[in-house]
């Protein structure tokens, strides 16, 4: 009987041992399966992180560039405008335009300047208004145009205003 009480102990020594290592394979693999996962998960996290860095360090390095050009491209328009409008008003000195200096009135908006050609030497020619274009375009602004078709269509007059409040 000892026999049988042993043998029956070691089968169930051995079936307990069989057990417990198929049970440990299983844990084993599914600690290694789930560490896996968790690395995996990880890495992808951090490499989203490191390409979400990049793209916001690009983006500041592209949006401060873009801002410098923005604003070089700005200061050489203001200059070009400033430029623009100093030679308007010098137009009149250069050497071809064609009428006195002191007859040209400069108004700058919407003709640069009205010619009265004539009047500094007493006596009156004709009446030119003058639209200085500088730079490369040269085109009229629409109010410009209207003033142009206006006095091309000969709607130009002359009024005296007598102000009687006068005390």
């Amino acid at each position: 009987m000892d026999y049988w009480i042993i043998s029956t102990l070691a089968l169930l020594l051995g079936l307990l041992a069989a057990y417990l290592l198929l049970k440990y394979i299983d844990l084993k693999g599914k600690t290694e399966s789930r560490a896996r996962e968790m690395f995996e998960a990880w890495q992808a996290r951090e490499m989203d992180r490191q390409v979400s860095e990049r793209a916001e360090t690009l983006f500041r390095t592209w949006k401060l560039e873009e801002e410098k050009k923005i604003r070089q491209d700005a200061v050489k328009k203001s200059e070009a405008v400033t430029r623009g409008k100093v030679t308007e008003h010098l137009i009149p000195y250069f050497p071809d335009f064609e009428y006195n200096p002191k007859d040209a009135r400069f108004l700058g908006t919407p003709v640069d300047f009205i010619v009265f050609d004539g009047l500094s030497e007493g006596e009156m020619n004709k009446v030119v208004f003058v639209e200085v274009k500088t730079g490369k375009t040269g085109a009229l602004s629409p109010r410009e145009k209207l003033v142009r078709d206006c006095i091309d269509r000969g709607k130009v007059s002359y009024e005296i205003i007598h102000n009687r409040d006068n005390n």
